[in-house]
């Protein structure tokens, strides 16, 4: 009888353990519900990007809304349109137009935290005036690697397969100069070479200019080139190097920042470095004695690599909304000067 009477309550004590287990198991699946993604990511905001003065142009290109996805960039959005200061994401701004005096910054009309952007190609032995833009710029756009925006003129990228055969060599060395200054250390290095080594040079500083599309397929036809840039400085390695000598097919003579800074760009036997010879007759009798074996080693790096030019300023600023997510927004360059030119 004592058996039979504890039967309702067993059962009720084994419906109750059933709600326990069903109610954890409740508790349990709102809570994977809870912690999973409720449906499509809200998708991100389209970044606005106001160039107040093309540069090196009072006509700026024709920019469609998907400007920026031909460089692989999405929701960005790149304008000339003045009237677009107010609701920007950021303005970026070309010094040489400020140099000039063509262009002038809106200060008065500058929305309150706005991100401005100084961008500039050249080296700064051609940047002047950069005392008068203290505490007004975030961030920098240049070839410099500590740049906010970092837009080298090249840079070589993994490649299947090799390139296309060397072009025949006919030549010794070839040298493309438009501005010469005889103050300057190219032209200085250039007067010390050409006793010891034949140099063709072309370009309007020696009346020979060569159209856009000559230059490569001329330069090809030579083992060197001189890739000597107007000033040293800082990681200014410009197209003398990327488009004159690497794409034409032949082995760049540097002149420029130390070779550990080429090297950081380029394998260390894809060029010839000034630096490593004690003199301009050692560095001649260095090119002209060189057998093809040791010649055709400088060209190691096209099996694995090609050059890739950054040439368009479309490129280069929508670059700005690929690193806009990461870059700091309290920052402000007090000293852009001391800053460019160290």
């Amino acid at each position: 009888m004592n058996n039979a009477g504890h039967g309702p309550t067993r059962r009720l004590r084994g419906l109750g353990g059933l709600a326990g287990v069903a109610l954890l198991a409740a508790l349990w699946l709102l809570w994977l519900l809870g912690s999973a993604p409720q449906g499509t990511p809200a998708p991100q905001p389209t970044i606005t990007i106001l160039v107040w003065h093309w540069p090196f142009t009072d006509q700026p290109p024709e920019l469609p809304g998907d400007t920026c996805t031909r460089y692989g960039i999405t929701r960005c959005h790149l304008s000339a349109n003045r009237s677009l200061l107010a609701s920007a994401d950021a303005v970026v701004f070309h010094h040489r137009e400020l140099q000039t005096r063509r262009s002038h910054l809106p200060l008065a009309q500058r929305p309150q935290g706005q991100p401005w952007v100084w961008a500039s190609m050249e080296s700064p032995s051609h940047t002047h005036g950069l005392s008068h833009l203290r505490g007004i710029f975030n961030w920098v756009l240049s070839y410099r690697r500590d740049s906010d925006i970092f837009v080298p003129y090249g840079r070589l990228e993994p490649h299947s397969g090799p390139l296309p055969p060397l072009p025949t060599k006919s030549r010794v060395a070839a040298w493309v100069v438009s501005n010469f200054q005889e103050r300057q250390l190219r032209a200085r290095l250039y007067r010390q070479l050409v006793p010891h080594l034949q140099v063709d040079v072309f370009g309007r500083a020696n009346g020979r200019p060569l159209c856009t599309s000559c230059l490569v397929p001329t330069v090809a036809r030579y083992r060197f080139y001189l890739s000597f840039e107007n000033s040293q400085h800082h990681d200014y390695i410009t197209e003398k190097f990327w488009r004159n000598a690497l794409v034409a097919g032949t082995v760049p003579v540097v002149l420029g920042p130390p070779r550990a800074t080429y090297e950081a760009f380029a394998p260390a036997d894809a060029f010839v470095h000034v630096d490593d010879f004690g003199s301009a007759q050692e560095l001649a009798a260095f090119l002209t004695g060189m057998n093809e074996s040791r010649y055709r080693r400088f060209f190691a790096w096209r099996d694995r690599l090609r050059v890739r030019l950054f040439t368009d300023w479309r490129e280069r600023f929508c670059a700005i909304c690929d690193r806009y997510p990461h870059l700091p927004r309290n920052q402000v360059y007090e000293d852009l000067e001391g800053w460019f030119q160290a």
